[in-house]
């Protein structure tokens, strides 16, 4: 076999894979030319520096267009395999400056190293998609709609080629905010459209947030437990964090009233509803008694409510909004479609007053400029069709038929679940040792944990840890915490 595609057609013979070409196959001639001469330089039988046959040699001598060999050429520099040289044609590249040792292979997390937010972080990315990952984040990828999501994008290719190619709006896609404000009325929400601002993803909507509404020194107040990114994202803004004790049916109320006389706090962050990790919901009491003790003090209550439509309703478990009782004047309101439709397409949104919500959008525009329009668009798309609502149906099915089951089979291995959940994907289970330690050994074990440290601001050692219900259907999993637990 010859060592160079160059020399076989120049001598007017067909390279070594010309018979490999096939018009009947389930892949672009361009495409195969692409995995064949990529295959050939990984393979050495193409050496750094050789030269390849010129367009219109490579396309007479393997029967192609001249168009399907620029095609691939072009896709083989992108790839790094070729490049091209003004003039003189194109190159085998060395690959050797591009790949590190090990190449194609994940670096391992180091087990010794501290656990904190950023490190849960890393090792959830390095799952991607998660495997094996009970405490996970997110609902498995096969349980969301990603036919409606790739329809959506094919039809507004088609009908908007425009919008893959120009900058969204500042607020973001009025349809999409039109639809939000129906969105938002049927769980008792009135905002107009101008008093919604589209974000990337819940993470920037409280970045904003807190941004334009709290300075460095400023006190943060934060559920304990509670979602573990934004502790680090407002430390790094110089905010200190202040954890309020978590109960079933909302914060402690006692303590709440201590924390804010003693640190005068500009911002409460809270789960109104399906609390993370706990999925409990806020009770009315509570939530007439947070608003009181909020103007009492003078903070702004900022209510993440990313989790809103996983939850059932009323009959199954009692939950209040916060800016239901409210209508944004003390409550800014945060959710989204990363937990629900797709993490993604990254469309979140804030509903706040009027005046607020220009400032945000200032600070959008002066940050980020826009949000993705495109995104914004499929999301618009999804739920104005009517199909969003029956993909929750059957998202909030799922789960009840899951959570029942593994509820059952975590009480077997003797972990303590209190309260427990009536609804939401996550379960706090108490497993009665250092979950830091079993977290470690989970890692090693390729299984990833989220142990209970890291959802408090203090990241103290913690016997809890966050579950998913919906990604421990692996029996590879139950079998870790059987052998760890000593069930």
């Amino acid at each position: 076999m010859a060592n160079t595609l160059a020399r076989t057609a120049s001598r007017g013979h067909p390279a070594p894979f010309a018979a490999l070409l096939s018009r009947e196959a389930g892949e672009s001639l361009s495409d195969q030319i692409v995995r064949s001469v990529a295959a050939r330089i990984d393979d050495k039988l193409l050496r750094s520096g050789a030269r390849m046959p010129s367009i219109r040699q490579f396309a007479a001598a393997h029967g192609v267009s001249c168009f399907t060999v620029v095609a691939s050429y072009d896709k083989l520099v992108a790839q790094g395999y070729l490049e091209s040289r003004r003039g003189a044609g194109f190159y085998v590249r060395d690959r050797a400056a591009f790949l590190p040792p090990g190449r194609g292979a994940e670096p391992v997390p180091d087990p010794s190293s501290k656990l904190d937010v950023v490190w849960l972080i890393r090792a959830m990315f390095r799952q991607t998609p998660l495997q094996r990952a009970p405490g996970a984040g997110v609902l498995p990828a096969e349980w969301l709609d990603g036919a409606a999501i790739a329809n959506a994008l094919r039809s507004i290719s088609r009908q908007h080629s425009n919008v893959l190619l120009s900058y969204g709006t500042p607020q973001g896609f009025l349809p999409l905010r039109q639809q939000l404000q129906r969105k938002l009325a049927e769980v008792e929400i009135e905002a107009a459209p101008e008093q919604i601002v589209t974000t990337v993803g819940v993470t920037q909507a409280l970045d904003l947030v807190a941004r334009e509404l709290a300075r460095p020194g400023d006190t943060v107040f934060v559920d304990d437990p509670a979602w573990f990114l934004m502790f680090g994202s407002f430390a790094a803004m110089g905010l200190k964090v202040v954890g309020v004790p978590r109960q079933a049916d909302g914060p402690d109320i006692v303590q709440l009233a201590q924390l804010a006389a003693l640190h005068k706090p500009r911002l409460y962050v809270i789960n109104s509803v399906l609390h993370n990790p706990s999925s409990t919901s806020l009770s009315a009491p509570k939530a007439f008694q947070v608003l009181r003790l909020a103007e009492e003090h003078d903070f702004t209550l900022v209510e993440d409510d990313i989790y809103s439509d996983l939850h059932p309703g009323p009959g199954v478990q009692s939950a209040t909004r916060l800016a239901a009782l409210d209508q944004l004047q003390r409550v800014v309101y945060l959710s989204g479609f990363s937990k629900s439709m797709s993490a993604n397409l990254r469309v979140g949104f804030i509903a706040a007053r009027p005046d607020l919500a220009r400032r945000l959008a200032d600070r959008k525009m002066l940050t980020t400029l826009t949000t993705s329009e495109l995104g914004e668009r499929v999301v618009y798309k999804i739920l104005s069709e009517g199909l969003y609502r029956k993909h929750v149906d059957r998202m909030r099915e799922r789960l009840d038929a899951v959570r029942a089951r593994t509820l059952r089979q975590i009480e077997r291995l003797g972990l303590r679940i209190d309260p427990v959940p009536a609804a939401g994907m996550f379960v706090w289970a108490d497993v009665g040792r250092d979950t830091n330690v079993l977290t470690e050994r989970g890692l090693a074990a390729g299984v990833l944990l989220a142990p209970g440290s890291l959802f408090s601001p203090s990241q103290l050692p913690s016997t809890r840890m966050r579950l998913n219900v919906a990604a421990m259907q692996d029996p590879a999993v139950w079998q870790f915490f059987e052998r760890e637990l000593g069930s």
